[in-house]
């Protein structure tokens, strides 16, 4: 009985030993969180304007510049033109002394605000002698824009170098020459007597031109 005994102490003092010698359990871990989840991440708005950058402002720029361009200068180029020919090709036969001798229509345009008045000189500058007067016309309405085929009685009529009033035509002795008609836009009205010589008719319109347009045309004969 006494060794049952001591056998019972003994294994009671092994389960003590054992028990206090047991690592204890670890205390469960807490993982710290994330830094990304703490600092949330706000959104960019997405209608936010974007600055104009200085290529944007150039563009614009240069879009005002070709816009200005494109509408262009409000005082137009003063022109003269005839249906009859075109710049620097013959003058049709009936225009000149070898024909019916009137005078082709002639059409004009961009006449200058201010205008008073026009006048129209025609000249053959290869003549033998000299330049050669055609026709002399002042005082034509600024508002008017040409004249008609043959017409007459618009405007007054200076003289030209045949000593007479009114258009005389392309009538060479010879060879190929160069009629000119020029336009001239002016601010004032001539006072000037019908049948001005365009010696008159020049000095007259000194300091006075706004605008002038020509019309060269040829003629063979």
């Amino acid at each position: 009985m006494p060794k049952q005994i001591t056998y019972l102490i003994l294994i009671c003092c092994l389960l003590v030993a054992l028990t206090g010698c047991a690592t204890p359990p670890e205390p469960a871990e807490v993982s710290a969180p994330a830094v990304e989840e703490a600092v949330e991440e706000e959104p960019l708005p997405t209608d936010t304007a974007i600055p104009p950058t200085e290529a944007s402002d150039t563009e614009e720029t240069d879009a005002e510049e070709t816009n200005s361009e494109d509408e262009g200068d409000p005082t137009m180029e003063m022109i003269i033109t005839s249906p009859a020919f075109n710049e620097g090709e013959p003058i049709p036969v009936q225009f000149s002394c070898d024909g019916d001798d009137f005078s082709p229509e002639l059409v004009w345009s961009g006449i200058p605000e201010g205008t008073a008045s026009l006048a129209l000189i025609m000249d053959d500058p290869d003549a033998p002698v000299g330049t050669w007067v055609h026709w002399v016309l002042f005082n034509l309405p600024a508002d008017s824009t040409g004249l008609s085929e043959g017409v007459t009685g618009l405007g007054e009529d200076g003289q030209n170098s045949w000593n007479q009033t009114g258009y005389g035509g392309p009538c060479p002795p010879g060879g190929t020459h160069r009629y000119f008609f020029k336009l001239y836009a002016l601010d004032i009205s001539l006072d000037l007597e019908v049948g001005a010589t365009v010696q008159s008719l020049e000095s007259a319109m000194e300091g006075h031109i706004r605008d002038q347009a020509e019309l060269m045309g040829t003629f063979t004969r």
